[in-house]
């Protein structure tokens, strides 16, 4: 312990000289434990880094994912902002491999982190990283990788050096790194991630709780940073709860009907397509002006608008408050050749989507006819979303 406090007054020297130092708002250092996990490896060290992190009860560790998931064990893990990184006293990374890379959600997050890196709000914050490496080919450039995307922002990065290689199972192959804990997920010859893979990450989070501990409150804090210490959380609040309020339920996830995912992300922007789906069946299918009334049109808006917002929801990991503006909607509806009120009609989506966003809600939109739609649904509806 005395090395790890001499460990810090180094650092100190290196980070703070004379500048005041950040005051704390928690009675322990708080520690994020912030993941992608695609078939529940990345996750399962996870839960090994946090054990360690919390192991004596000095610190305290919250899982938080960079993007929702519709797994069991991941659906119920909360879904992380960018703006609150800078809240914590030290982030543990986690991710799997991609192609001696770190996962696409993962890099989408933080190149969403220019405002913090502009602001110096994550320099010299504690840093620690972990992955789930599948076959374990090319794990070594993407623990790198990762490293340098943290290394721009100027944290603190921990790596795991020989810690708790004397313990490993020699004769399974195994994900230990010198620059962090890793399992091999994709070979099953036995349990992943092993005894020794668990001990190793559970290791790696008491290590990175000690200097965590260590360097709590010792470095400056940017006006940002105390910006985001001291302000008051608001209460989050679901899409799902929102919708409730207004006497709608969400609706189950709408499953793709071929080669195709309910959204895709890009960048900050969210892009869906839905039909008229009710119950697993096309509500008042037909064409709109012979089969279908205007009436019975407005219900399928509204119940495609909810196929939207079900699948929002998921892109968002249900919080409301990720939601930064409704962009654009776009309305196709399954008409005769003369008919002319389709914007009274996608008048119902623009209405559900301004009462529950608010401001956020007012969107750019086109609506058009057309002589069918798939399924003989009365309406299409293509919505894009900007998020956090």
């Amino acid at each position: 312990m005395k090395k790890l406090t001499q460990l810090a007054a180094i650092l100190l020297a290196a980070f703070s000289g004379p500048t005041a130092m950040a005051q704390v708002a928690h009675t322990k250092p708080q520690v994020l434990v912030l993941i992608y996990s695609d078939t529940g490896g990345t996750y399962a060290l996870a839960r090994e880094v946090a054990a360690g992190i919390t192991g004596d009860g000095s610190v305290d560790a919250t899982i938080k994912q960079v993007k929702g998931s519709p797994k069991s064990d991941l659906k119920d893990v909360p879904v992380a902002t960018v703006a609150e990184l800078a809240r914590y006293d030290g982030i543990a990374f986690g991710s799997p491999v991609y192609f001696g890379n770190i996962s696409t959600p993962m890099s989408e997050f933080l190149s969403q982190t220019g405002d913090l890196w502009s602001a110096h709000a994550l320099e010299g914050k504690p840093a620690t990283v972990f992955m789930s490496a599948g076959s374990g080919a090319g794990k070594e450039l993407a623990f790198q990788s990762f490293w340098g995307s943290l290394a721009v922002h100027g944290m603190l990065l921990m790596p795991n050096g020989i810690r708790g290689g004397e313990g490993l199972d020699k004769t399974v192959p195994q994900g230990n790194s010198v620059l962090g804990a890793s399992t091999l997920a994709s070979l099953k010859n036995v349990e992943r991630p092993t005894l020794g893979e668990r001990q190793i990450a559970r290791d790696q989070g008491r290590a990175f709780a000690r200097v965590v501990s260590a360097l709590r409150g010792a470095l400056p804090a940017s006006s940002s940073e105390v910006a985001a210490v001291t302000e008051v959380p608001k209460a989050a609040i679901t899409i799902r709860e929102a919708l409730a309020r207004m006497g709608l339920a969400l609706p189950p996830l709408p499953k793709p009907a071929g080669n195709y995912s309910p959204f895709v992300r890009t960048g900050n922007l969210v892009f869906i397509n839905q039909y008229a789906l009710k119950d697993g069946k096309i509500l008042h299918p037909g064409k709109i002006g012979v089969d279908v009334t205007d009436a019975q049109a407005k219900e399928s808006v509204q119940a495609t608008m909810l196929n939207v917002l079900s699948v929002l929801n998921e892109a968002v990991g249900g919080d409301l408050g990720r939601v930064k503006q409704a962009v654009q909607l776009t309305g196709v509806f399954n008409t005769i050749d003369t008919y002319a009120d389709h914007a009274r009609l996608m008048n119902t989506a623009s209405d559900l989507a301004a009462d529950l966003l608010g401001e956020r809600g007012h969107h750019a939109r086109m609506t058009l006819g057309a002589n069918s739609v798939p399924g003989q649904s009365p309406v299409e509806i293509q919505a894009i979303f900007e998020v956090e």
